[in-house]
C-alpha cells in the first residue's frame, strides 16, 4: 500500500491581530515621517543658530541629512519587527521600540561625525588627526530619547485606537452576518420532518442547504467570491421553494463576472430572503424575484427586483414590515462600509408594484 502523499505546505507570515504600532512602510506613513524629520531638523537648526539671525543653511543640510537617516532606518526597523512586536506584551515591545531608536541613534550618529563632519574637515585638528566629539553624540542621544519617547507613544496610542475601532467593527459584522430569521428555521425543520417519510432523498438535500447555509453563518465574517455566495443564495432558494411551490418563481439574470470578485460574505442571501419575507410571501399568488448581476471594469452590480403589495388593512404590520426591512437594508450598508468604505453603495426603490435593491461595490479579487 503506498504511503500518502504529504502536501507540502507554506506558512506565511501573518498580520498580528493586534499590532503595536502602525505600519510605518506604507508611502503616506513615511511621507509625513520625512516631513516631521525635516521639521525637527529645522528647529535643531534654529536652536543650534541662536535664531534666525544667525541661521545658516549649511548647517540645516547636515542637521536634516543625519536626523532622515535615523528616522527612515528606525522605521523601517520598526517596519521588520512590526510582527514581532505585536505577539510580546505591551511592556516588551514598548521597550524594545525605544531601545532600538536609541541604537539606530548611536550608530548612525558616530556614522556621522566620521562621514559629514570628518569628510567636510569641521572637526579635524591641525595634525589632521579626527577628534571625535563626545558631546554631539550624547546631544544626540538625548534628543532622540525625548523625541522618540513621545512619537513612539503617540503611534502606539494611535494603533490602539485603531485596534479598538476594528475589534468593534469585527463584533458588528459578526453580530449582522449571524442573525437568521427564526421562522426560517422553523419552517425547514418542519419541512425536512414532513419530506423523511415520503421524500427521503429530498429531505437529506435539505438538510444539506441548511448546513451549507449555517455553516456560512457561523464562519469568520469576510469576503469570499461572488460564486460562493450565489451558490449559498440557491441553497436557501431550494429549500424555500419546497415551501411556497409554484408561488416563488426565480429569475437570474448572472452576466460576465470575473471569477476572483470577492462580496462580503451571506451578504445577498439576507436580501433574498427580505424579497420572500415582504414581497413574495404576502402575495395570495405569489411573485418573481429577479436577480441581476454584471461587472464593468470598475465596478459589480447587484440588483434584486421582487413585488410588494401595500397592506391597507392593517397598517400597523405593515409599518413593522417595512421597519423591519430597513433594518435589514441599513444592516447590509454597514457591511459594504466597512468592507469598502465610501466606494460601495446601497439604494432601494419602490416603483409600480416592484421593489429593487441595488448595491454597487469596487472590485476585491
Amino acid at each position: 500500500m503506498p504511503a500518502p502523499r504529504v502536501k507540502n505546505t507554506r506558512v506565511e507570515a501573518r498580520e498580528p491581530i493586534n499590532p503595536f504600532l502602525p505600519d510605518l512602510c506604507n508611502s503616506q506613513a513615511l511621507f509625513l515621517l520625512v516631513l516631521v524629520a525635516e521639521l525637527l531638523a529645522l528647529l535643531l537648526t534654529i536652536s543650534a543658530s541662536s535664531g534666525l539671525r544667525d541661521f545658516s543653511w549649511d548647517k540645516l543640510a547636515l542637521i536634516s541629512v543625519q536626523v532622515q537617516w535615523i528616522v527612515l532606518f528606525s522605521a523601517m526597523a520598526l517596519c521588520r519587527m512590526r510582527f514581532w512586536l505585536g505577539q510580546q506584551t505591551q511592556v516588551q515591545a514598548g521597550t524594545a521600540s525605544y531601545v532600538l531608536v536609541l541604537v539606530i541613534t548611536l550608530v548612525l550618529s558616530t556614522l556621522g561625525q566620521w562621514i559629514i563632519y570628518g569628510a567636510s574637515g569641521l572637526l579635524f585638528v591641525d595634525d589632521q588627526h579626527f577628534t571625535f566629539d563626545y558631546w554631539l553624540l550624547l546631544d544626540n542621544l538625548v534628543i532622540a530619547a525625548i523625541l522618540s519617547g513621545i512619537l513612539l507613544r503617540y503611534l502606539y496610542l494611535q494603533q490602539q485606537l485603531r485596534n479598538q475601532q476594528q475589534a468593534e467593527m469585527q463584533a458588528r459584522i459578526q453580530a449582522l452576518q449571524s442573525r437568521i430569521r427564526p421562522h426560517f428555521l422553523f419552517n425547514s425543520m418542519n419541512a425536512i420532518a414532513s419530506l423523511i417519510s415520503t421524500d427521503p432523498d429530498t429531505a437529506e438535500r435539505v438538510v444539506e442547504d441548511l448546513s451549507e447555509l449555517f455553516r456560512a453563518s457561523l464562519a469568520e465574517p469576510t469576503l469570499i467570491p461572488l460564486e460562493r455566495e450565489l451558490t449559498l443564495c440557491k441553497h436557501y432558494l431550494e429549500i424555500e421553494q419546497l415551501r411556497l411551490g409554484r408561488r416563488l418563481q426565480v429569475d437570474w439574470q448572472i452576466g460576465s463576472y470575473n471569477s476572483d470578485v470577492k462580496i462580503p460574505s451571506l451578504m445577498l442571501q439576507p436580501l433574498v430572503e427580505n424579497a420572500i419575507f415582504h414581497g413574495v410571501e404576502p402575495m395570495p399568488k405569489g411573485g418573481k424575484i429577479t436577480i441581476k448581476v454584471s461587472q464593468n471594469d470598475k465596478q459589480l452590480s447587484i440588483v434584486i427586483c421582487n413585488p410588494y403589495m401595500l397592506a391597507k388593512k392593517n397598517v400597523q404590520n405593515h409599518e413593522h414590515s417595512q421597519r423591519h426591512n430597513r433594518m435589514a437594508l441599513d444592516n447590509i450598508r454597514r457591511r459594504l462600509t466597512a468592507h469598502f468604505g465610501s466606494a460601495a453603495r446601497l439604494s432601494s426603490s419602490a416603483e409600480n408594484g416592484i421593489f429593487t435593491t441595488y448595491i454597487f461595490c469596487p472590485l476585491a479579487v
